[in-house]
């Protein structure tokens, strides 16, 4: 069936077929078979208009700006055409032809956004007794359909290990290159963990690092973090992780001020060495606009002093004491040593880690790590399921 284009690159099943449409004062109402009905008014559906008038048929990216078309202005006629698509007739004599796969994938009558609220993916809470999601390496550099159940994996839990990896210094870029570009930040491309005398963060120390995400000290933390183990002869140096977004709502249930004060009240964290002095004020604790936690930022070995009112001091302390004390819990911990040839990769704005302090007279321990940032993860998701 040839019907109408539209502004996409994706794919729109017909969920149900137009039945019928009335023209009312501001808005088409619109029938479905399923006898659901769509009201669209008559300005949204002149601003999706997606002929090549008003999108580009190349990048299929907007054109028209709907300031200049008038603010009353109305259809002449409409009608669900041969196809099936839904015909318009503007007064103005444009002529506009909308999907039917499209305009219910977009429909925005109270049950239609419920349905779309309640299909969008939402994070999996877990604790300490979390199947980990382990995936092969050799899989996920040959096989879409692979490499995509590990994207959906990060994507809803946060925490992944992969196996079989190439213990060759720099092999962690051609897997993480499998998702997108890497992010640069200060400590290069690939960054090496091992302990050094003239260490410039306290990762590339042999003592213990207490639960963090990594460089909260950006207005935007990296989304996904690897790690990628080379050598570890050394005694110690587990890897622990909580699932940062299940500390929250448990705090949200049971201490709901605490949970507010963390969203409300901004912290300073700051990572300064002899070359560069990195500062971003923000909440631990960051909502998404729907009040669903969305990130935690968090790094102790980070952060300046509160710099809050002496309303709020006392209880930015109480808050922060006890979220701190919460990622201490067994309920909440995932603890596993990384042998070579494993990598972890994680939601670093979700997932924090940490290290257990380690003995480097006891043998050699070489990690590399890069980032990734978490729209690429989700652009690369919807890529391969189109």
């Amino acid at each position: 069936m040839n019907t109408a284009a539209f502004a996409d690159f994706r794919t729109y099943p017909l969920i149900s077929a137009l039945a019928g449409v009335q023209d009312m004062d501001d808005h088409l109402l619109v029938r479905w078979a399923d006898n659901r009905l769509s009201p669209f008014h008559h300005q949204w559906l002149r601003d999706n208009c997606p002929c090549p008038q008003c999108v580009y048929s190349v990048t299929r990216e907007q054109v028209l700006e709907i300031v200049d078309v008038p603010q009353d202005l109305a259809p002449d006629a409409a009608h669900v055409d041969a196809e099936g698509c839904l015909s318009v007739a503007w007064q103005d004599g444009h002529l506009s032809r909308f999907d039917p796969g499209w305009l219910r994938a977009h429909a925005y009558d109270d049950e239609s956004r419920a349905e779309r609220q309640a299909c969008k993916p939402k994070a999996r809470l877990w604790h300490s007794d979390l199947q980990l999601p382990v995936f092969e390496y050799q899989a996920l550099m040959t096989d879409n359909n692979a490499l995509l159940q590990w994207l959906l994996a990060v994507r809803d839990i946060g925490l992944t290990q992969v196996r079989g990896v190439p213990t060759e210094p720099g092999s962690l870029k051609l897997i993480a290159q499998r998702i997108s570009f890497i992010r640069e930040s200060n400590f290069g491309v690939l960054f090496n963990v091992q302990s050094k005398a003239d260490a410039d963060s306290n990762a590339y120390t042999a003592f213990n690092l207490p639960l963090h995400s990594d460089l909260p000290t950006r207005e935007l933390q990296p989304g996904l973090q690897f790690l990628h183990c080379l050598v570890n002869d050394a005694e110690g140096g587990e890897s622990i992780f909580v699932d940062g977004f299940a500390i929250a709502e448990a705090l949200r249930r049971e201490d709901p001020q605490a949970f507010t004060s963390l969203c409300e009240i901004p912290v300073e964290f700051r990572n300064k060495d002899r070359h560069s002095d990195y500062r971003c004020l923000a909440p631990i604790i960051a909502l998404d606009a729907s009040g669903q936690v969305s990130e935690i930022r968090m790094a102790n070995f980070l952060r300046g002093p509160f710099d809050a009112s002496v309303e709020q001091m006392p209880r930015l302390y109480q808050a922060y004491r006890r979220f701190i004390a919460m990622t201490r819990e067994p309920r909440f911990r995932l603890m596993q040593r990384l042998n070579p040839g494993e990598l972890w990769c994680f939601d670093n704005r979700r997932t924090l880690h940490a290290r257990n302090a380690f003995d480097p007279a006891s043998g050699a321990r070489h990690f590399q790590g890069c980032y990734v940032d978490r729209d690429e993860l989700l652009s690369r998701i919807l890529v391969l399921q189109r």
